[in-house]
């Protein structure tokens, strides 16, 4: 789960982590009651998605007069921002972060992530701050400092060590990064995070070490441990499609193809979009349904992938284990009970009760083009799109 940037400042200030001054805004009034509060000019207006980029793309505006803080604050709040990460469709501006501007001497980055690879949490710093921290690990990665935390024992002073020495850092501002990497560290684990990230964590010329901008995202498989977390949840910068998927539990990703999936497994799930992109088509969706999917799941599965006007074609691909091929035929039929099916549905289904899944299949009336195999399946749905 992504939060805000206003967001990770508030767990930012639980754990001791210097942010600048200031405030969200969800209006113009809001914004200049904000900037009024700071008493100081210039102040720094930010908008708030969850994509990066905002700066390049025009989200980030610096106001130096009450004026120009009523002008950028009409500009940004209900613009669409478009940046590399949003696509071309971009996302609605709906709040705003107005905060202090700071006398920025030194930009830095810092961030922490998990390393699937040798199972420790992965500490990044570099001198390169304010950049995109992928480009400068694509061409200079020697730029990069990284250290590597083994959860089992935590975070040890020869950690930060290696970080402050990587950076060059003056006595000062170690002692204040020290601190601040340890509380941040607390803050990852705490709260199961899948990344904290700051980019540009700033040194300013008055010898303070503030945390400019802020990331975090969340592991869900952890979120039930975390109810205050939930509440952090903007449903607005999430896809609807997902949104409505997550209510039964379903695990979907949008894409932006035309051949919607359902499949059982995440590892089947990724074979079937490969062999859909081989055989010359692009999927719409990643939908797993799980082992143990219900016929109710695999109805609202149908149902939500159906919604997408994108989808031309369907291509259900079903290994019987757990999920029974009866109980997967079931909940189509219900779906298709409840929701026109105006387009092509191709069924690949193998596995416990295949034959009565079939059966079911055949006596619903329900027009379905049956593949004998998998890639008999990906070269009809590809047909399908095609023509």
């Amino acid at each position: 789960m992504k939060i805000h940037e206003y967001q990770a400042k508030e767990l930012f200030s639980k754990y001791g982590v210097p942010i600048p001054r200031g405030g969200v805004a969800f209006t113009v009034d809001e914004a200049l009651a904000v900037a009024r509060s700071l008493g100081t000019y210039p102040v720094v207006l930010k908008a708030q998605i969850h994509a990066g980029g905002r700066g390049k793309g025009g989200g980030v505006k610096l106001a130096k007069s009450e004026e120009e803080v009523k002008q950028y604050a009409k500009e940004l709040i209900g613009m669409r921002l478009v940046t590399h990460q949003t696509g071309p469709e971009g996302k609605i501006v709906r709040k705003i972060l107005v905060e202090e501007g700071l006398p920025i001497s030194q930009e830095l980055y810092f961030g922490m992530l998990p390393d699937r690879r040798t199972g420790t949490i992965a500490m990044m710093a570099s001198l390169a701050g304010g950049m995109d921290i992928e480009e400068v690990a694509a061409k200079e990665p020697e730029k990069i400092i990284t250290v590597y935390v083994d959860p089992l024992i935590g975070l040890q002073p020869f950690h930060t060590r290696q970080l402050v020495y990587g950076l060059g850092l003056s006595p000062d501002i170690s002692k204040i990064f020290t601190s601040m990497v340890s509380n941040l560290y607390r803050l990852f684990m705490d709260y199961d995070c899948s990344l904290v990230e700051i980019n540009p964590l700033v040194i300013t010329s008055d010898g303070r070490l503030i945390a400019l901008d802020a990331k975090v995202n969340f592991d869900d498989n952890g979120l039930f441990r975390h109810k205050d977390i939930l509440a952090y949840r903007d449903l607005d910068e999430e896809d609807p499609f997902e949104v409505e998927a997550s209510k039964y539990n379903l695990n979907y990703i949008r894409m932006d193809g035309n051949v919607g999936n359902m499949v059982n497994g995440a590892g089947l799930a990724m074979a079937t979009m490969d062999l859909i992109k081989l055989a010359g088509a692009e999927p719409a969706n990643f939908l797993d349904v799980g082992g143990g999917a219900s016929a109710e799941m695999v109805e609202n599965g149908f149902r939500i992938i159906l919604s997408d006007p994108n989808v031309k074609a369907v291509l259900i691909n079903i290994f019987g284990g757990i999920l029974r091929c009866d109980v997967l035929a079931q909940g189509i039929v219900e779906a298709a009970k409840k929701v026109e099916v105006k387009v092509p549905v191709v069924i690949r289904m193998e596995g416990t009760n295949v034959e009565k899944g079939r059966e079911i299949l055949q006596q619903s009336g329900l027009n379905l083009i049956v593949a004998t195999d998998l890639n008999d399946a990906a070269q009809k749905i590809a047909a399908i799109v095609k023509s």
